[in-house]
């Protein structure tokens, strides 16, 4: 809304204004009929979402399915945010658009068959993100990661982080910024990747953030296995943003980002 707002008529809604799982509620873009819709909406609690696959369904798919056909029908195009765990995590280097889905859990098989839904409408980007920071914070997870490493270090707590997941911070400013350019320059339908270039590990994402936001907390690295799941997940998940940067918008490092990002919400005094 943020990004958008600046030169274009955006309206949003919220959950009390649409719920995707119900088709007649998706009947309220009729009455705006606008040119394009962002689907934002998704449960995405990756752990609640192996206890709840027929909530996890409902909306991250037939979200999806019910979005899709009534923007097919007014004629709008559907832009559906996606996820890098569609992806299995096998692979040793980053998953371009062009690798192939193989999600190992409840979440992403949702997501990956709302992409699906997606495709029904012709006139669609599915857009895939991943490990997303924002100043909002996410809605239903009290925050993001970065807030959570600085709320622990200001406590005094000592802090253990996974070493051996690898993934690319996302920016959601950023995320939005791409968007924008994206339907601005009218870039061909399909999927894209837009999370920001580069990739590591949740220790040096945390690493990182502690030293732009100079503190000094107890930080040590620890394994996967020993922070056991409910929803296992893909180890190395990184995107690379190659279509994108075919049309000269290849998004910025993640470490510039973050920087930007602490700076947004006064952790960090601009330099």
């Amino acid at each position: 809304m943020k990004v958008l707002s600046n030169g274009h008529q955006v309206v949003g809604l919220t959950h009390k204004d649409i719920e995707v799982s119900d088709s007649n509620s998706c009947r309220t873009l009729v009455n705006l009929s606008p040119d394009v819709v962002v689907n934002t909406a998704a449960f995405h609690k990756t752990d609640q979402c192996e206890d709840d696959p027929a909530k996890t369904f409902a909306v991250n798919t037939l979200g999806a399915r019910n979005i899709a056909m009534v923007t097919k029908e007014i004629g709008a195009a559907d832009v559906y945010i996606s996820t890098d765990y569609v992806f299995d995590g096998r692979q040793k280097s980053p998953y371009g658009e062009d690798s192939m889905p193989n999600p190992i859990n409840t979440y992403g098989i949702s997501k990956q068959a709302g992409e699906a839904f997606t495709k029904q409408n012709p006139k669609h980007y599915i857009v895939r993100i991943s490990s997303v920071f924002g100043v909002a914070g996410a809605s239903g997870k009290g925050g993001n990661f970065v807030e959570t490493m600085i709320s622990k270090a200001n406590k005094g707590e000592a802090i253990s982080v996974i070493s051996d997941m690898w993934m690319s911070p996302t920016y959601t400013r950023d995320a939005s910024s791409t968007l924008r350019k994206m339907l601005e320059s009218n870039l061909p339908y399909g999927t894209y990747h837009a999370a920001n270039e580069g990739y590591c590990s949740w220790f040096d994402f945390a690493k990182a953030i502690f030293e732009m936001a100079g503190l000094k907390p107890t930080l040590t690295p620890t394994k996967a296995d020993q922070f056991p799941t409910k929803a296992q997940r893909p180890i190395f998940s990184a995107l690379k943003t190659n279509k994108l940067a075919q049309y000269g918008m290849k998004p910025r490092l993640w470490n510039e980002a973050l920087r930007d990002y602490l700076v947004e919400k006064g952790h960090l005094v601009q330099q």
